[in-house]
């Protein structure tokens, strides 16, 4: 693969068994987000974090976000130099902006930066899952200029939703890299 796969994990970190660690054995080019806290974030930490991360590859990036990091892409993609992104996969985002479906600790990543993103992207989720509705997440990949999947039951799309190496998302994968590759008018 010619891209970098950079693997963002959310809150907590991708656990054992969570499917962007299956990846990061997959992918020959993948690398991961390091943050210093995975479970008291704080946004300008993480994105300093993200910045430098993204700043230490040359080449072309696809990103793979899940849960906070989503919102995490969204700030970074506000405030800087994008060139480098190549496409995203946004996976289960978090609803930072709900204190019903969303813990404290991830509230200062709100709100949630609504500008159209200047690369191709996916927003995948799930019809159960507790950290976000159906509605807002398709409201977010709308507003992000986002393809939209809703894959059905599946939860978080984390470890607890027993993906293994996810499959279905590796093809969700390539259908962003047969876009990105299309498209020209995002390079």
């Amino acid at each position: 693969m010619k891209y970098t796969i950079l693997i963002v994990p959310g809150l907590g970190d991708s656990g054992q068994g969570h499917w962007q660690n299956y990846w990061l054995t997959k992918f020959e080019t993948s690398r991961k987000v390091i943050q210093n806290d995975w479970d008291r974030p704080v946004l300008s930490d993480w994105l300093h974090n993200l910045n430098a991360a993204i700043g230490a590859i040359d080449g072309k990036i696809i990103i793979v976000a899940h849960s906070l990091a989503v919102s995490l892409v969204a700030h970074w993609s506000k405030t800087n130099n994008t060139n480098k992104i190549a496409g995203a996969l946004l996976v289960a985002p978090a609803d930072v902006d709900s204190c019903t479906h969303t813990p404290e600790e991830t509230w200062n990543f709100s709100p949630i930066p609504l500008s159209k993103f200047s690369y191709p992207s996916v927003v995948v989720t799930s019809s159960n899952d507790p950290y976000i509705s159906t509605e807002r997440a398709q409201f977010l990949a709308e507003q992000w200029g986002s393809a939209f999947l809703n894959i059905g039951q599946k939860g978080h799309l984390n470890s607890d939703s027993q993906l293994g190496f996810w499959e279905e998302g590796q093809s969700v994968l390539q259908s962003l890299l047969t876009i990105i590759e299309a498209d020209n008018s995002y390079e």
